[in-house]
């Protein structure tokens, strides 16, 4: 099986494959240099798998793989989910004194998560942006420059580096939510690894434009899951990416398709909105 995933070697990506239960036995790595370009490699079939991150505990939703979850909606679902925990270092060449610091590189969820550690403790350093935490670490690696990078404490063994800090995260129990998905037309969840077991399912949908612009459209949008009973468990906006003041809706709701709720409620929320585009229903 060939799972995509965002690399190069040494992200939070691959930390989180390695210990999920969707990837246990052969897999092969295709790595990546961005989220949604693993997410394109299932829709063209050039990987039979992808695990990317979707939401953080501390920063939020990470909205390049909201984006393209919308724009590959027609060839991915979501399979799974995976919590898992993020311990962010800050990595330099051997003997850096971290007095010296003068650049901090990463990519942008991890600059967000320590930021009071940035603030703080390194305040004179000018914090740039990369593609990955492991493409930080390689290039902190690379330079003779007084740079550090954020990244797994892992990457720093892989790219010569050594850890100053461990654990710099602005919170404790820093999470990041992972998504397993598949090709649309694959075998459904309980058969490709995640098991039904029986246990709780959820359903993730994303939708827009409900109508002309009038005082409750979302509410009345929303009606079609709380009058059936169903549980509304996470929301989000992203804009339309056409014109100020235009958003589509992302939310995930307790029920899988095939149940009768879930099914009315969908068709309901069809009537409702221009466009609803069912991500995928799978065992939490």
């Amino acid at each position: 099986m060939r799972v995509a995933y965002l690399g190069p070697p040494g992200t939070f990506s691959e930390d989180a494959l390695e210990v999920s239960p969707f990837a246990q036995g052969d897999f092969v790595p295709l790595i990546t240099e961005t989220i949604p370009a693993a997410i394109e490699a299932v829709a063209k079939g050039e990987a039979d798998r992808a695990l990317v991150p979707v939401e953080n505990s501390i920063e939020g939703s990470v909205r390049p793989t909201l984006d393209a979850l919308i724009e590959a909606a027609d060839s991915v679902r979501i399979a799974g989910e995976y919590d898992h925990e993020i311990r962010s270092a800050l990595i330099g060449r051997p003997g850096l004194d971290p007095a010296d610091i003068r650049v901090v590189i990463s990519h942008p969820q991890p600059l967000a998560q320590c930021a009071r550690f940035l603030r703080t403790e390194l305040p004179r350093a000018e914090l740039r942006v990369a593609s990955s935490t492991s493409a930080a670490a390689r290039e902190v690696a690379a330079s003779d420059e007084p740079w550090a990078a954020l990244a797994p404490a892992r990457a720093a063994r892989l790219y010569g580096c050594e850890v100053i800090r461990e654990g710099i995260e602005d919170e404790p129990g820093n999470v990041t939510r992972f998504l397993w998905l598949a090709p649309r037309d694959a075998e459904d969840p309980a058969a490709s690894g995640t098991g039904d077991r029986g246990g709780s399912w959820k359903t993730s949908l994303a939708f827009a434009e409900l109508g002309a612009d009038h005082p409750g459209a979302l509410v009345d949008a929303l009606l079609e899951f709380s009058k059936r009973d169903i549980n509304l468990v996470r929301i989000e906006s992203r804009p339309m990416r056409r014109e100020l003041g235009r958003y589509r809706f992302f939310i995930d709701v307790e029920g899988k398709t095939g149940e009768p709720p879930i099914d009315a409620a969908i068709e309901g929320l069809k009537s409702k909105a221009e466009w609803v585009r069912n991500l995928g229903s799978y065992p939490t």
